[in-house]
């Protein structure tokens, strides 16, 4: 193969969702800075998702579109910076921006893909459906195929909890360009029916004490996520520590 023959890493990242074997997920760990994109990658993850809730928690904002876009592209840009594997980005609801100035400012911070959901940040109301479908074909279309989009469907979160509501959505999404849908804390009963209506790879965010990856795989899922909960557990982590030396002084 020459070097204008190699994939490149949006290529290789896109790869990496399909033809999966059942209980072999991809598995992204959530880094939220330089150091931990290194550790992550370092321990083998062949690729990389960033967390917004966790970024923002190491800038000192509150998660749910506080943090300024230009820190957070600036952070996400330090992760890809720091590592050698395909990192996307957690861009939440996209803070405002349009499709076109959205794509340009993930690709300037060499993002290969990212997460964008489908519910208000402010109000935590679900968007009309049909109108969030239009507007992810609107930046599929500008970022002809440089990203890998991953679409978050929060209809577990903010919705009825209805599984019909969920597959309906993520479906739209998936006709509408999506490379993957994200029913975020869909129980796991449901995953199979997911994987077999959303027309696209389906991510699953796996939790504390919940099923593994693998097993998350057996039910149908293709994408495996831990959300801000890697950074919750090194944040307790620094917490004994303080009271531990505080204790000493």
């Amino acid at each position: 193969m020459t070097t204008t023959d190699a994939p490149t890493a949006v290529q290789v990242f896109r790869a990496l969702h399909h033809g999966r074997p059942a209980g072999d997920p991809l598995v992204l760990a959530n880094p939220w800075d330089a150091v931990s994109a290194r550790a992550f990658a370092e321990a083998g993850f062949r690729a990389l998702a960033t967390s917004s809730g966790a970024i923002a928690a190491v800038l000192g904002y509150a998660d749910g579109e506080q943090t300024p876009a230009d820190e957070m592209f600036a952070a996400v840009a330090r992760i890809v910076r720091a590592v050698d594997v395909p990192v996307t980005a957690d861009i939440e609801a996209g803070y405002g921006l349009a499709p076109k100035e959205l794509v340009e400012r993930l690709l300037e911070a060499g993002a290969v893909g990212c997460n964008l959901e489908d519910s208000d940040p402010v109000t935590g109301r679900l968007k009309d459906a049909g109108r969030h479908a239009d507007w992810l074909t609107e930046f599929q279309a500008e970022a002809a195929g440089r990203l890998v989009l991953n679409a978050r469907v929060d209809t577990f979160l903010y919705g009825d909890r209805d599984v019909a509501d969920a597959v309906a959505r993520s479906r739209r999404y998936a006709e509408a360009g999506a490379d993957c849908v994200y029913p975020i804390l869909a129980p796991v009963e449901f995953l199979p029916e997911l994987a077999a209506g959303a027309g696209a790879p389906v991510n699953a965010l796996a939790l504390p004490g919940g099923p593994s990856p693998a097993q998350l795989g057996r039910l149908g899922a293709t994408r495996i996520t831990f959300g801000h909960t890697l950074h919750h557990r090194i944040a307790a982590t620094v917490q004994e520590l303080a009271t531990e030396l505080s204790a000493d002084a």
